[in-house]
């Protein structure tokens, strides 16, 4: 009998579902739109729980061909007891044990686990960082959220909370930042500041996309404006690779699409700024699995649950 597992990508906007097969390829996909039953968390559950029906149907499956279901939110999730403790764009969620509601609504085995960890796995296991032991997944949007792969182990550090990349104080007397402190690395590299930057290099209001396309026809500002954003990444990250030493730093995320311009001018600050041997060795590179990484990292999170013999993890 051939298996497979549900992969479960739940973003702000939308929610991403796919079942996957064990060699990492998407089979068939579905979505809902978050914002439909965002201010009801049971109808959410409800609605989820419909749609992973649907998706086993639709392929002529029954629940004894699904091995797992992996689902990744964005938020702080308690992987070992399957409660989401807290969804930072989805109101309404404070320790809601969603692994034990999916369980007894759908009777097959489900995984939680933040959202960027989850993309974490999929990039480690199938994507850019395949083959390395030691990985930094940083994914660039609103908000900077990263992912830890540790001599092949995901680390999820005492309370889930490993990974907050975007809260490295880079200035102590910085610009204030949503998490309550000052001089982040999100409130200089995030997808809002660089829209406030960017209209204050162009004297308007202009997208980031609009701003590659013109990096990507040699304007000046916008490559001047692309390597300040690395040039502030670059110093955050020099502190990461000091201290885990990785081989590889996947990124992703919205503003990861100006990767082009950020990738020359970000080894550079960290060949400058980190300790020489590992700010030389480490690769830095774009994530692979674009749209369906969330999904197939969710079906590597229930692999990695079912199948890896290693102790707990942390």
């Amino acid at each position: 009998m051939k298996h497979f597992v549900l992969g479960v990508d739940v973003g702000g906007t939308n929610i991403k579902l796919g079942l996957v097969d064990l060699s990492g390829k998407v089979i068939s996909r579905t979505s809902l739109v978050t914002s439909s039953f965002i201010r009801n968390k049971n109808r959410l559950i409800s609605a989820l729980c419909s749609q992973i029906k649907i998706i086993i149907l639709k392929n002529r499956l029954s629940p004894k061909h699904i091995l797992g279901i992996g689902i990744g939110l964005p938020g702080l999730v308690d992987f070992h007891r399957g409660t989401v403790n807290l969804l930072v764009n989805i109101p309404g969620w404070h320790k809601v044990p969603l692994k034990k509601i999916i369980e007894q609504k759908i009777k097959i085995p489900a995984f939680l686990d933040n959202d960027v960890n989850v993309m974490a796995l999929g990039e480690w296991r199938f994507g850019a960082a395949r083959g390395s032991k030691n990985v930094v997944c940083l994914t660039l949007g609103t908000g900077v959220g990263g992912g830890l792969i540790l001599d092949n182990r995901l680390y999820r550090g005492e309370n889930f909370a490993a990974g907050e990349l975007g809260h490295i104080p880079l200035n102590e007397n910085g610009p204030p930042c949503k998490c309550g402190g000052v001089g982040c690395l999100e409130s200089y590299i995030g997808s809002r500041y660089l829209l406030k930057a960017a209209k204050s290099v162009f004297r308007k209001n202009i997208s980031l996309e609009e701003v590659s396309r013109l990096a990507s026809r040699g304007d000046r500002k916008a490559l001047k404006f692309w390597q300040a954003a690395a040039t502030h990444l670059g110093n955050g990250l020099a502190g990461v690779v000091n201290l885990l030493n990785p081989k590889k730093i996947v990124i992703g995320g919205g503003v990861g699409n100006a990767f082009p311009f950020l990738k020359k001018f970000l080894k550079q600050t960290i060949v400058r700024r980190a300790m020489t041997i590992p700010g030389r060795e480490v690769d830095i590179v774009r994530a692979k699995l674009g749209f369906d990484g969330g999904i197939i990292g969710a079906s590597v999170l229930v692999c990695d649950a079912l199948f890896t013999n290693k102790p707990k993890r942390t």
